[in-house]
């Protein structure tokens, strides 16, 4: 069975799945399940044929990739009838993630440059200057991370960005994150009343769920989520601080788990409180949408044009925040579901068609908490794949966490830093820390971007005249 006819026969398979769908997205979805086809083989012998006699090898097709077969097909000779080609060309699919970007972060200045999205302080909430400098300097959408601060200090913060936007002309999109469940360290043995305790390689520390007959002459901690306990095995690995301290569940009680600590990278031998936790090898039966998420909404609804679904999973997350966002309001802002745990990466092409049952939604690679998840080795390819796949079903993305990170904090980026901010043009939207250089960071991302968008376009490159080459030729 040749290509297109394996395309066509595993879309028709899901027509019951693309009636569920909204309108405006049903031909983005078909594409989305033709490129899941075409990858489901591998195909890298016929590229390697492809390019020998000049024909596309499919790289760069993710967004037209059945029109893009069919293309390669009647370059063989073979003859379409009109009706018989795929609606999602090239101009198309570029049209597509174009408007859907629109409707998600607004109209901006510089075609060639992503969506800046700026995460605020809580110091922004005073400070028009600094929103009115920001606006001025690229910020397109303004991040209020729900986990911090109040709906009094959101206010302000909102404030401040609508009479900026109003008094500059500029545009700027409100989006809020949900906080999800707050799965962070509690001190609750040694070390309590500190909020921190010093640590050792090869230290068996406990994990309880409450305080109760805590021996306060051992190292205790609570997840702070209540079931998550019950639900580790023997031998899962447990991350602490990102991942700075690693542990395996080495002893299961009743009430609560052995964690012999494997490795510490911080320089300081101390496990503080607050810190998040991971659990890379535990499907947890924990809910993305938290009681506190739920008491945040008719805010939301009311302040936000897009809310940010933390720490999603499955498909039935985001029916249960749809749900919740439809009992508060008709209109409710457009989603951006949140990718950070391998769960939420296997699951992608599902939680894909979920969200197109809306006009317009879209994914953020939260690299932070991903890459503890699924191993800082395997960030780069994941990373990639999530581009790819998210292209084929037109969804815009948001590049997140650490971008210029070390230039924010210290005033200087890292070289591989500046590596990095170029590979976040490939996103339609890129995503900026708290720090104290974060106009330093818009202009320095401004500056790499704009060089590397004139060689490449998403994961496609383009054959600007290069300097280099010029120099040789007229030396």
């Amino acid at each position: 069975m040749h290509l297109e006819s394996s395309m066509n026969e595993f879309v028709d398979s899901k027509a019951s799945l693309l009636k569920a769908l909204h309108e405006e997205q049903v031909v983005s979805a078909r594409n989305l399940l033709s490129y899941l086809a075409l990858r489901n083989q591998d195909i890298r012998e016929l590229q390697d044929l492809l390019h020998i006699y000049g024909l596309s090898s499919l790289a760069s097709s993710e967004g037209h990739v059945l029109r893009q077969v069919q293309a390669i097909r009647e370059r063989l000779g073979h003859i379409y009838q009109k009706e018989e080609l795929d609606h999602c060309t090239f101009a198309f699919s570029k049209l597509k993630m174009g408007e859907k970007s629109r409707l998600l972060f607004g109209q901006k200045a510089e075609a060639n440059m992503p969506y800046l999205m700026v995460t605020f302080d809580a110091e922004f909430a005073d400070d028009y200057a600094k929103v009115k400098s920001l606006l001025q300097n690229g910020m397109n959408v303004a991040r209020i991370n729900c986990a911090h601060d109040d709906e009094d200090t959101w206010s302000r913060m909102i404030n401040q960005v609508r009479i900026a936007s109003e008094q500059t002309g500029i545009p700027c999109k409100i989006y809020m994150d949900l906080a999800g469940p707050k799965i962070r360290t509690q001190i609750l043995g040694k070390g309590r009343d500190k909020g921190k305790v010093k640590i050792r390689e090869g230290q068996l520390i406990w994990m309880i769920e409450d305080d109760l007959d805590v021996d306060k002459s051992e190292t205790v901690i609570s997840p702070n989520e209540s079931g998550i306990i019950q639900q580790l095995r023997k031998g899962d690995r447990v991350f602490i601080d990102d991942g700075a301290i690693r542990c395996i569940v080495e002893k299961v009680k009743k009430e609560k788990i052995g964690l012999r600590i494997v490795r510490i990278s911080s320089k300081k031998d101390l496990l503080k409180e607050g810190k998040g936790i991971n659990f890379p090898d535990s499907f947890l039966q924990v809910p993305s949408l938290t009681d506190f998420d739920r008491a945040c909404l008719p805010f939301i609804c009311e302040n936000a044009d897009l809310v940010g679904y933390s720490f999603v999973k499955t498909a039935g997350d985001i029916a249960v925040l749809r749900q919740a966002l439809q009992e508060k309001s008709e209109s409710y802002p457009q989603l951006i579901i949140k990718i950070e745990t391998l769960e939420a990466v296997e699951n992608l092409p599902s939680l894909l068609l979920e969200g197109m049952k809306e006009q317009a939604f879209g994914v953020m690679i939260a690299r932070g908490d991903l890459a503890v998840e699924i191993g800082f080795e395997r960030l780069g390819e994941i990373q990639e794949e999530i581009l790819w796949i998210c292209e084929s079903g037109h969804v815009p993305v948001v590049w997140a966490t650490q971008v210029l990170e070390t230039l924010h904090k210290s005033g200087m980026a890292t070289r591989s830093e500046i590596t990095d901010a170029g590979h976040a043009a490939m996103a339609e939207c890129v995503m900026i820390n708290k720090g104290d250089y974060t106009i330093e960071v818009m202009e320095t991302l401004r500056d790499v971007i704009h060089r590397t968008s004139t060689h490449r376009v998403k994961k496609r490159f383009t054959l600007r005249p290069l300097k280099i080459a010029q120099k040789f030729l007229l030396g």
